[in-house]
Order: C-alpha cells, then sequence, then structure tokens
C-alpha cells in the first residue's frame, strides 16, 4: 500500500512486528476512531525478531528458564518468575479475546501443548534445581510444577534427554504440563492482516522511516521512503511507537528525546540447529532448558525444543551466540558504527569493560566448528548425529546497554521501553522475553503514553472486557487463575 505524500494520522507504528501488531489492536479496541499508520521496510510483516525460525517461541511463562530465579546463599528469588509468569497469562486472555471476537482464526497455526522442562546435571545443579522447584511451588501460578531426580520419569516426558546418558549421572528436571509453543510470526501476520483491512488503518510495506522530528506544534514528522520506487514523503502524528527491533535504537538517537541519549546497543546474532528427521521429532514433546555458560547473555540459554512451524513439527536446538555488526538480520553492516555518537560512547565502554565475561563467551561462540556445536547438543540429546541436523541462521538481537540511577554504564537485559517526557513517543529496546510479554508491555506503554483516556471509565472496563483479570494478581486469586487458565486453554486449543 502507498502512503500519500504528506499524511496526518492520530498514531504511527514503525515495524510490522509483535509488538506494532498487539499495540495497534489493542489501541484500535480502545478507541475505533483511531486513525493508525504502521509502517514497515520489508516486504510482509513480522519476518524479524518475530519470525518463527527468529524466534525461540517458548511462550515464555519462567515455567522452564532458570534466569529468571537467581539463587544466594541457597535462597532462590522468584519475583521475576512470578511477574513473567502473569504476564504471559495476560497474552493468553487477550489471544483469548481475540479469537471469540473472530479477530484471529484457528489458534492451531500459531500456539500449541508443548511441555516446558528445566534439566540439569551435577550435585549443585541438582540442588539449585530443587531448591528452584520447593521456592515457586509455593505459588498457585506454579502449583502444577512437578520435580524428579529418577531417570526413569525423566525419561517418560523427554526420552531423547536421557537415551544414551551415563546411569549414573546425577539428573533433575522439572515439568510443566502448561507449556506451549507460539509461532510469534504466525500470530503476528493474523493480527497486522486483521488490522489492513480496519477502516483508519494503513499499512505500508517495503517503507523505510529515515528520519523522525518533532515539530513546533509538538507532532512527530515521520521521514519516509518507498523501496519500491523511491519516492519521499512524510506522516504528521501525535503519537509515534518505534517497535522496529534492532534498528530501534537507531530511530531512537534521530528521535533526539532527552530520555534516550546515554542508551547504546551491542549486537548479538544466532544461530540454531534444526533438525526435520520426524521420527525424531515424534519422540519429543517438550522444550527443555538447562543453565546458561558462565558470562552468556539470557537469549543464548540452552534448550532442546519442540517447534511446529507452518504445520511441520521439528526439533531445534541453541541458540548459538555469534558476533555481527547489523542490527537486523537483513540491516547493515554499518548498524553498530552508525550508533555510536558522542551521547553514548561512554555508555557503551562503560559498560564493555564490565562484562568482559560476555565478549570471552561471545569470541569462544562465534569459533565453535559445527563438531563442537553438535558436542553441545549432544549434552542435551546423548545420542544426537551430525547428519540429523541443520545450521539456521536465527534472528538478530541488540543488547541494551544504558544509565543506571547511579549513572553507572550497564547492560539492560529483557525489554526496555524508553518514554518521552510528553508521552508522545515510545521506543522499544532489548530482546528477551518480549514477544510472550507483548500485551503487558503495551497495557503498560498505554498508562504511560495516553494517561487520561487510560484512567477513564470507558477504557478501563474495555481492558477488563479484553483481559478479565485486569488490575488483579492471579498469583493472589487462585479461583479466577483457575477458571481463566481452563477458558483460555478452551479456547487456545490447548485442553488435553
Amino acid at each position: 500500500m502507498s502512503t500519500n505524500k504528506n499524511t496526518e494520522t492520530d498514531v504511527v507504528l514503525i515495524g510490522a512486528g509483535i509488538m506494532s501488531a498487539t499495540l495497534g489492536l489493542i489501541l484500535k479496541e480502545l478507541d475505533s476512531s483511531l486513525s493508525i499508520e504502521i509502517v514497515e521496510r520489508l516486504d510482509s510483516a513480522a519476518k524479524e525478531s518475530s519470525d518463527a525460525w527468529n524466534n525461540a517461541g517458548t511462550g515464555h511463562s519462567a515455567f522452564c528458564e532458570l534466569n529468571y530465579t537467581s539463587e544466594k546463599n541457597g535462597v532462590v528469588d522468584t519475583t521475576k518468575a512470578l511477574d513473567i509468569c502473569e504476564q504471559f497469562e495476560v497474552t493468553r486472555q487477550f489471544l483469548t479475546y481475540l479469537l471469540d471476537k473472530k479477530i484471529i482464526q484457528n489458534p492451531s497455526e500459531f500456539i500449541n501443548h508443548v511441555p516446558h522442562m528445566s534439566f540439569v546435571w551435577g550435585k549443585e545443579n541438582v540442588k539449585f534445581l530443587e531448591n528452584r522447584f520447593q521456592a515457586l511451588k509455593k505459588s498457585p501460578l506454579f502449583a502444577d510444577m512437578e520435580f524428579s531426580t529418577n531417570p526413569k520419569e525423566i525419561e517418560k516426558w523427554a526420552p531423547l534427554i536421557m537415551e544414551g546418558r551415563n546411569a549414573n549421572e546425577s539428573v533433575a528436571a522439572t515439568n510443566m504440563d502448561l507449556g506451549t509453543d507460539v509461532n510469534f510470526g504466525a500470530l503476528t501476520r493474523k493480527m497486522i492482516q486483521h488490522q489492513a483491512s480496519q477502516n483508519g488503518v494503513n499499512v505500508a510495506f517495503e517503507t523505510e522511516v529515515y528520519d523522525i522530528k518533532k515539530q513546533a506544534d509538538g507532532r512527530w514528522r515521520i521521514s519516509i521512503k518507498d523501496l519500491k520506487t523511491g519516492t519521499k514523503s512524510t506522516i504528521i502524528t501525535k503519537f509515534v511507537f518505534i517497535g522496529a527491533g534492532g534498528a530501534s535504537i537507531l530511530l531512537l538517537e534521530k528521535s533526539g528525546i532527552p530520555e534516550g541519549k546515554a542508551y547504546g546497543g551491542f549486537p548479538v546474532s544466532g544461530l540454531w540447529l534444526v533438525c526435520e528427521n520426524e521420527e525424531l521429532a515424534s519422540k519429543h514433546l517438550a522444550k527443555v532448558y538447562g543453565k546458561a555458560s558462565v558470562g552468556a547473555p539470557p537469549m543464548s540459554v540452552p534448550h532442546l525444543d519442540t517447534r511446529y512451524i507452518d504445520g511441520k513439527k521439528s526439533l531445534l536446538f541453541g541458540p548459538y551466540a555469534g558476533f555481527s555488526t547489523k542490527f537486523l538480520k537483513t540491516g547493515s553492516y554499518c548498524d553498530l558504527f552508525k550508533s555510536i555518537s558522542p551521547n553514548n560512547i561512554g555508555t557503551m565502554l562503560g559498560a564493555g569493560l564490565d562484562n568482559i565475561d560476555l565478549t570471552k563467551y561471545l569470541i569462544s561462540e562465534v569459533l565453535k566448528s559445527t563438531d563442537k556445536r553438535i558436542e553441545s547438543l549432544q549434552e542435551y540429546f546423548p545420542n544426537a548425529k551430525k547428519e540429523d541436523w541443520r545450521l539456521e541462521i536465527a534472528g538478530q538481537r541488540v543488547q541494551t546497554m544504558k544509565r543506571d540511577k547511579n549513572n553507572k554504564a550497564v547492560l539492560a537485559f529483557g525489554t526496555e521501553v524508553v518514554n518521552a517526557g510528553d508521552g508522545s513517543l515510545a521506543v522499544l529496546l532489548g530482546a528477551s522475553p518480549g514477544a510472550s510479554t507483548s500485551v503487558s508491555i503495551m497495557v503498560k506503554l498505554i498508562e504511560k503514553c495516553f494517561p487520561e483516556q487510560y484512567n477513564s471509565a470507558e477504557w478501563q472496563a474495555k481492558f477488563r472486557e479484553m483481559i478479565p483479570s485486569f488490575g488483579q494478581k492471579l498469583n493472589d486469586n487462585p479461583e479466577l487463575l483457575n477458571e481463566l487458565r481452563e477458558k483460555t486453554a478452551k479456547s487456545l486449543g490447548l485442553s488435553n
């Protein structure tokens, strides 16, 4: 679709990934009169971070991700795990709302039941996993979690990880049958397709944003270029959301907002090993997460996953971290250098010097041979054979660097939203677990950027319609939690 030479609109969403798709849908449900422009550099939606091969698809709910539960002096902190789990429950409710309203259809095309497991070996790790289990089990959100050190029981949950393993090895696993595999690419395309059909919504593919500036009247002037024709034009808008994956940081710098001046980014690429051997895939139904290597970023926690992509079941192992100066898989090798400025170079150098382990880890990963990658896989699947697996390039992520409240340069793990002081612009940075918690992230964004409307009786009622647990913690209300899990499981086709 083309864009008029000078367009005026209420909202501009830059990037057609899961975040823009979610924000656009929520805003349009809250106020059907809003006009929205979605601008995407590629020729279709969800080709970068949200694409199935570029995204772990875990449906991150902290059921299996060990990095969400830190341990100190034998005490496991479950705060982050509970928060992530609550947020994915919100996502499930919103997807159920979309299905009930027939905004999207055929849930098996984007979500499937796949149990979530954590698996460790070695006495110290086994003790940690047991402590984690005991801490989480107290919470209603994790009441259904199972724990075992019995190889026979673990083999029932995931046969491949036990076949060929040393019988004397100390192992442990937790299992959550409530887990899911989510194809965020397929989901995003369904959401964007619906929005393209709505009155007042325009989706412009193969259109690049090359500048963004605030006008004297407080509105934003977005300069865009049609990549097919080379035609340049502008969009004037009251509100901008930048959800352009790794490229968001470049657009944040162009916006010139003071809140984003010290932010920097360091690109981390990824690789998967993929097995499409149907016999092997049929033996494994789980997402099995282990412990991260020392110095590894959170997006590099190793896992052996069942995946459903385009109707086909396969196995995926990784990710293996790599390095490229691109900020997007389809980006430019100049991206990293273009992002460095006098405002953020101190942040980038400071965060880099404080995280030498990460640098060492990335170098070791880049230098890994295929045989070494297979050896890593065999720690989780001892009988894995090289000929059954191929290498797939995963998505490009940008590790966010910023200043903390003490003005110290730090790495910001997880999802970071930078807002202009007046709420007229919001930028999404970071890599994980964004897609799975996109609904909660966008609700918080709306609260900050549209405070008056957010607090109105009309919008509050609509939020409760879209998210029945809105304003409540499900972990504090086990009855409502069970009711909503049952309802969403039925709607999403996840009921056993």
